[in-house]
C-alpha cells in the first residue's frame, strides 16, 4: 500500500478557515514547508531617515522579495544583528 502524502497547509484567509483547519488531525503535515519567523515585539516608536544609493535599496528589496519580508523589515534585522554582534 503506498504512503499517503505528506499535508501541505493551504492558503487560509479568514480566522474560521484558520480554526477549521486546527480542528483536524495535523499528525501527517510535512512541517517542512515552514519557514522560521520573527515575531517582533518591540513597537517601533522612533523613526529615522537615511539616504542610500538606488542599487542598494534595489538589492535590498530584491532580498525582502525572496525572503517574503517587507524591505524595512530586512533592514531592522540587519541592524538589529550589527548591534547584538558588537
Amino acid at each position: 500500500m503506498p504512503k499517503p502524502s505528506p499535508k501541505t497547509v493551504p492558503v487560509l484567509t479568514t480566522d474560521a478557515e484558520a480554526e477549521s483547519f486546527l480542528e483536524q488531525d495535523l499528525s501527517a503535515l510535512d512541517f517542512t514547508q515552514f519557514k522560521p519567523m520573527r515575531f517582533e515585539a518591540l513597537p517601533k516608536s522612533a523613526r529615522i531617515t537615511m539616504r542610500l544609493p538606488e542599487p542598494l535599496i534595489a538589492a535590498l528589496k530584491a532580498r525582502a522579495k525572496a525572503r517574503g519580508i517587507p524591505y524595512q523589515r530586512l533592514i531592522r534585522e540587519a541592524l538589529e544583528r550589527a548591534v547584538a554582534e558588537g
